[in-house]
C-alpha cells in the first residue's frame, strides 16, 4: 500500500517549519538535531510553492530569546528531568529556593516539564512537602536518578494544575509612581501592570501583582530614582534597606 503524497497549503507549511523552529529554540541540544532534520525532510517532500513560503518565513518570521536563564547550564539537568519524567522514575535534587540560603534536599515524582514565561519548570509530586510542588530548573544544583518507579494520579490534568497554580499562590499587589521623566518606561511595559492611572502633575501611578516580595523589590529598583513604592509597607521597606545596603557599597568613593 502507497501512501498518498503529503499535501500542504503554504500556510500549513509555515506552521510546521515555525513549530520545528520553536523546538530548537525551547529544547536547545535535546531536540535540536531532530527538529533541523525534521526541517530539512519536511521541504524535501514540498512542491516548490511551499519551500519559497518557507524560506521566507526563516527569513521574516524569527522567534529568539526564549529563554531568561543560561540555556547551556540548565541543559545537563533538562536532559536528566526529561529522562526521569519519560521513565517515570523517582528524583532527589538539591533545589536553591529564592527564599534558602542554601540549597535542600527534595525527593519528587517528576510529572511534567513546562516551558513559560521564558523559564523552564519542573512539576511534580514533592514528598517532602506531599503535596504537588513546582521548581525552577535552573535553580536546581544536582539531579539523581533514582531506580524507584511512580505512577502520575489518574485525576492529574497539567493544564487544570497551571491554571490553578497562581491562583493558589499569596498574591501581593504593589501600587508605583513613576516621574515624569520616566512615563514613557510605564508605558512601554503595560502588559505587565495590572492598572495605570496617569495624574495631572505628569506622574504614573501602575499597580502590579506578584506572589514574591523580593520579585517586586528587585523590579522597583530596576527603575532606579525613577520609581517610587507607593505600598504595600513592607515593599517600601524592602527597597529601602537594599537602597542603603547598595549605596554604603560605594561610600568610599569619591
Amino acid at each position: 500500500y502507497k501512501l498518498p503524497p503529503l499535501i500542504f497549503t503554504p500556510d500549513e507549511a509555515v506552521a510546521l517549519q515555525l513549530g520545528a523552529s520553536l523546538v530548537e529554540q525551547v529544547w536547545d541540544i535535546l531536540y535540536k538535531e531532530a527538529a533541523q532534520g525534521a526541517s530539512v525532510k519536511l521541504e524535501s517532500v514540498l512542491p516548490d510553492e511551499q519551500r519559497a513560503e518557507i524560506a521566507w518565513a526563516r527569513r521574516s518570521l524569527v522567534a529568539t530569546g526564549m529563554h531568561r536563564a543560561d540555556l547551556d547550564a540548565v541543559s545537563p539537568y533538562l536532559q536528566a528531568l526529561r529522562q526521569a519524567v519519560r521513565e517515570r522514575r523517582q528524583i532527589e535534587i538539591a533545589y536553591q529556593g529564592s527564599g534558602n540560603p542554601v540549597p535542600i534536599t527534595r525527593r519528587l515524582d517528576p510529572y511534567t516539564l513546562v516551558h513559560r514565561h521564558g523559564w523552564w519548570y519542573l512539576v511534580g509530586y514533592c514528598h517532602l512537602r506531599r503535596a504537588m510542588r513546582t521548581f525552577r530548573v535552573d535553580r536546581v544544583q544536582h539531579v539523581a536518578i533514582r531506580n524507584h518507579t511512580f505512577e502520575i494520579a489518574d485525576e492529574f490534568d497539567i493544564q487544570t494544575y497551571l491554571d490553578a497554580e497562581f491562583q493558589d499562590q499569596p498574591v501581593i499587589r504593589a501600587r508605583l509612581r513613576f516621574v515624569p521623566e520616566a512615563v514613557h518606561l510605564a508605558r512601554s511595559v503595560l502588559p505587565g501592570w495590572e492598572s495605570v492611572q496617569e495624574n495631572h502633575d505628569g506622574t504614573v501611578i501602575v499597580t502590579l501583582v506578584a506572589p514574591d516580595l523580593h520579585w517586586l523589590a528587585s523590579m522597583a529598583l530596576s527603575f532606579g530614582g525613577w520609581v517610587t513604592v507607593l505600598d504595600p509597607p513592607e515593599l517600601r521597606a524592602l527597597v529601602r534597606d537594599w537602597a542603603l545596603a547598595a549605596a554604603a557599597l560605594y561610600q568610599d568613593e569619591p
